[in-house]
Parts: structure tokens; C-alpha cells; sequence
């Protein structure tokens, strides 16, 4: 396994009312996903375990929205409606933070690989070792 030091990255929804930090790498890879809601909403996903993730402020400004299986937790603010990060349904025990929530000065490099979540069933076990420390 790669020795990767973590160093504390900060994110926030459009309007700043629900924000968080993280400790992440700085050399990071997110994954852009094709399914139905990631493609509409822009979504670029850093996957990390509950462990290393905190919301800082607005968690009562944070709206639910659950469909298909339920076991995703798309979280919204409820004043931009921007989705900063979630919990999955490939990493229940995780969550997803968006890059495009981060500034991205905060990262040394960042490569973006494509996903199909289109094909989610076919796919998801790609990404379920990166909610684990």
C-alpha cells in the first residue's frame, strides 16, 4: 500500500451556510460518474471513510433526497441548493465529497477518471475499497 500523507482540505455549498473539511491526499483522484443524477448535477467524486470527513457548519441546513434502493443520502442546502457531498450508495459507510465544492488550489494534482455509473451494477464494486482507511 502507498503511504499517502493526509492534510486537512475544506469545502463548502455555494451559498457557505454548509461547509466541511477533510483530510485527503494531495495528489487526489476523483471519479466522474455518467448515472442519471451525478450527469445532471456535475457532480466529481472524492470517496473517503466517515473517519477522515466533518461537517463544520449548516448540518440543520441540509435537505434529504432518496430515490430507486433508498440507501444512497443525496444531502442538498436547503438555501442554493447546491449538493456539496452525500453518502453513497457504493460507500454507506462513507462519504462523497464533490470537487467542485473545494477550491481546487488545495490539491497538488487532481486527475479525473471517467465512471460509468450507467451501468452501476456492473461497476460499483470498482469503488468500494475507497470508503475503507
Amino acid at each position: 500500500m502507498v503511504n499517502k500523507t493526509l492534510s486537512l482540505k475544506k469545502g463548502s455549498c455555494h451559498c457557505g451556510l454548509v461547509s466541511f473539511k477533510a483530510r485527503l491526499p494531495d495528489d487526489i483522484t476523483v471519479d466522474e460518474c455518467n448515472c442519471s443524477i451525478c450527469e445532471r448535477v456535475g457532480f466529481l467524486h472524492i470517496i473517503v471513510p466517515r473517519s477522515r470527513f466533518e461537517i463544520v457548519t449548516g448540518k440543520d441546513q441540509l435537505t434529504e433526497y432518496q430515490f430507486n434502493s433508498k440507501i444512497a443520502k443525496h444531502l442538498f442546502c436547503r438555501q442554493c441548493g447546491v449538493k456539496p457531498f452525500y453518502v453513497p450508495r457504493s460507500n454507506p459507510d462513507g462519504y462523497s465529497l464533490n470537487l467542485r465544492c473545494m477550491d481546487r488550489g488545495q490539491f497538488k494534482t487532481i486527475t479525473i477518471r471517467p465512471f460509468d455509473g450507467k451501468n452501476w451494477e456492473a461497476n460499483a464494486g470498482a469503488l468500494a475499497h475507497l470508503s475503507h482507511e
